[in-house]
């Protein structure tokens, strides 16, 4: 049998193959008794409070949360919050917003689908708090699509209206720009350039970043307000929550995201009841630790209010500080007082500096031998300072200083023995 021949057979089996199955009924799998049965699709809109906005750009999801003014998030009871008072943000921001009742203020946290942000990073959930008579509330914007991006964003411009003062964390750097990317990719005006933005991560490093491993806001929610949160979902797993509500349209991988949102932004208005504040009015700073009252006190300097920060480093060696510190500190208040022409305040802390073993025992000798020298034009004690010195580490300034005050004293002896 040739090729042809044995094709030809072969296309013939196949025919028959075909014709026996073409009517024929698939087989029902048994059913597995350990497979859950699924549930049925809830959209947000059926599983959450809240209701589909519509706007002339489509439609997009909102919900709100008040949090009642009787209420304390962590040691911070929610009523403080409309009692702020309106210049509270002026020094923190260095006078770039002026007075603003609280009531102006907004605070703004974003959840994305990705956390190194880009063209192609989506803000899906974008939460904004705000404070009045009730309390404090939560609005939250929600993509339920791709396609909603452009009536969510109009309705977050509409929303951010109201305000006149914007705060985050780390919004200067991620929130902001992000969403200034979105505005632009959905050929739209960004809201922002209004705004008088303080972005409180600057000023809660400064503070807290020297007692404190990390200054992460949830870091800041346990340490300083006291709060801990429980079946909170990680920062890291929100993208992957978003997306598989994507993939299969079940609603309730959204609840943890929304509650990680609205917990972020009420533990941010609840710091700004802190760390402005403390810069703001630094003797009744409500701080418990050594550390922080460096941090302010080295926040206070930058700002020029010196005789300020003296008391506060003061303030925190009373509190008591890691060696690390303490000697750091020591020096600090030294440095300040003798800026402020307080010589003997500096001179006891070179003293005390001086006398046992730290990083700054040696510029403490030569500070010793400055004022020895310079103030009191004891060339004796200033040359013994500096041997003291360079006992410890041998410099080619400390020599030309030991030999200067040698050639000074013999100068003076061979005078005397003139006279």
């Amino acid at each position: 049998m040739d090729i042809q021949e044995q094709l030809l057979e072969l296309r013939r089996k196949i025919a028959r193959i075909d014709q026996k199955y073409a009517n024929a009924t698939p087989a029902t799998p048994p059913p597995n008794p350990f497979q859950k049965p699924r549930p049925a699709r809830y959209f947000v809109e059926e599983l959450m409070s809240g209701e589909v906005v519509t706007t002339a750009h489509g439609a997009h999801f909102e919900t709100e949360k008040l949090y009642e003014s009787h209420r304390r998030h962590g040691s911070m009871d929610i009523s403080n919050l409309i009692e702020l008072p309106d210049d509270l943000l002026d020094s923190l921001s260095g006078g770039t917003i002026l007075k603003s009742h609280p009531k102006r203020w907004c605070f703004l946290d974003t959840e994305t689908t990705g956390l190194a942000g880009g063209a192609g990073c989506y803000a899906f959930l974008i939460g904004v708090g705000s404070i009045d008579e009730e309390g404090f509330r939560v609005r939250q914007f929600f993509m339920r699509d791709f396609g909603d991006e452009p009536s969510l964003l109009a309705a977050l411009s509409d929303y951010l209206g109201r305000f006149d003062v914007l705060i985050t964390y780390n919004g200067k750097t991620y929130d902001v720009p992000l969403l200034e990317t979105r505005y632009r990719m959905a050929r739209a005006k960004p809201p922002f350039a209004r705004l008088a933005h303080l972005d409180l991560l600057h000023g809660a490093r400064r503070l807290w970043k020297l007692r404190l491993d990390s200054c992460r806001l949830v870091e800041l929610e346990n340490r300083i307000l006291g709060l801990e949160r429980e079946g909170d979902l990680p920062g890291e797993m929100i993208p992957y929550y978003y997306f598989q509500y994507l993939r299969i349209q079940q609603a309730f991988h959204l609840v943890p995201i929304f509650h990680h949102n609205v917990m972020d932004i009420v533990s941010l208005a609840c710091l700004t009841a802190v760390a402005p504040f403390a810069f703001r009015s630094p003797k009744d700073a409500p701080l418990r630790h050594g550390a922080d009252f460096v941090g302010l006190a080295r926040w206070v300097e930058q700002a020029g209010r010196h005789d300020e920060a003296v008391q506060l480093l003061r303030r925190a060696l009373e509190l008591g500080l890691p060696d690390n510190l303490l000697f750091k500190t020591m020096w600090e208040i030294a440095r300040l007082e003798k800026k402020l022409e307080r010589y003997d305040a500096a001179l006891l802390l070179y003293t005390d500096l001086a006398a046992a073993k730290n990083p700054f025992r040696v510029p403490a000798f030569e500070e010793l031998a400055k004022h020895y020298e310079r103030r009191e034009r004891n060339h004796m004690m200033a040359l013994e300072m500096t041997r003291n010195a360079l006992a410890l580490e041998d410099t080619e300034p400390l020599r030309r200083r030991e030999l200067r005050l040698k050639s000074r004293l013999t100068k003076r002896c061979k005078i005397s023995q003139t006279v």
